[in-house]
């Protein structure tokens, strides 16, 4: 079977020329091509579009209103067309970002104002959960996730590490002492994050590779870090959670670092994860290098004048 949209484009020239070779010399074909071209279209309407005569094609009643819809259908293939190859240069229509809870209210959301106001025609639809989304299935053109990344087929971005520290209220410390190390945990009341894919609720990874292993137990669980934070701030134990969430509340003195014989475990790092594409549109190109731009190798939670100085002071 002939290519439709071809047979269109020939029709609409023969319509425009009133011949088929003057159509066949404009798009580079056989007369012989052209005229079956125009036959295919005409079995398969069931109609005559051409009156023939030996000196000109001219068109029938159904041939002129075929003419019109097909002149319409081209136009908005070409308009489509248009859009899809603008996408790739300019970034616009609505990018789809999926984030962990906690990362996408506190840092990424803040960010989101800047990014629409260096791209008016773009606006941003922002999922969190905590969950590991599926971007084809589910439609996010890009997902934020934190730790090591498994193998998989889609492509990452490392933006930042994932540094971490072990912390607790000032006032949960002065009733229950100040651990020096990590084997003085096992006596107070560590809020387990229940989603850590490294170790668990009841086990805290400490050491470069997180090879120390330290069991704590608690009167508190949740798969939600702000939701321990909270607690943690309240006074009622101690929290290991990434610096992004408990930033603020280290440079309020709300919380305290401790300082252990161990270091704390860096999970891994964030990433900016999407489906392959060897032409990424231009919305999801632009995100990225603007996360990238924003966190770079040093987080701006981390950056010394804010998180450390806050540890330093207290330690």
């Amino acid at each position: 079977m002939l290519d439709r949209l071809t047979s269109l484009h020939v029709f609409i020239d023969v319509a425009a020329t009133g011949s088929l070779s003057g159509a066949a010399r404009a798009l580079n074909m056989s007369q012989t091509m052209a005229t079956k071209h125009v036959a295919a279209l005409e079995q398969h309407l069931g109609v005559k579009l051409f009156h023939r005569s030996t000196r000109r094609l001219s068109l029938t009643e159904a041939g002129r209103n075929y003419l019109e819809s097909s002149e319409r259908i081209l136009a908005d293939l070409d308009a489509a067309d248009s859009a899809v190859s603008a996408d790739r240069f300019e970034p616009r229509g609505i990018l789809r970002v999926n984030a962990p809870v906690s990362f996408g209210a506190r840092q990424i959301a803040p960010m989101i104002d800047e990014f629409t106001r260096r791209h008016p025609h773009l606006s941003v639809e922002l999922g969190l959960n905590d969950r590991q989304v599926d971007l084809a299935d589910e439609g996010w053109d890009l997902a934020v996730r934190i730790g090591t990344l498994e193998s998989s087929a889609l492509v990452a971005r490392k933006l930042t590490p994932c540094r971490t520290v072990i912390a607790a209220a000032p006032g949960y410390l002065k009733a229950h002492g100040t651990p020096k190390r990590v084997a003085e945990l096992s006596t107070h009341n560590c809020l387990g994050y229940t989603l850590s894919r490294m170790a668990g609720a009841d086990r805290w990874p400490f050491g470069p590779k997180g090879e120390a292993l330290v069991q704590v137990s608690g009167n508190l669980r949740s798969n939600n870090g702000d939701a321990l934070r909270a607690a943690a701030v309240a006074g009622q134990g101690i929290i290991y959670q990434p610096t992004f969430i408990v930033a603020d509340d280290l440079r309020a003195g709300t919380l305290v670092a401790l300082h252990l014989d161990r270091p704390t475990y860096e999970f891994g790092g964030i990433y900016a994860v999407y489906l392959p594409d060897r032409n990424p549109p231009a919305k999801l190109r632009a995100f990225i290098d603007f996360l990238a731009e924003r966190l770079s190798s040093t987080a701006p939670w981390d950056q010394p004048t804010q998180v450390r100085r806050s540890i330093q002071k207290r330690g």
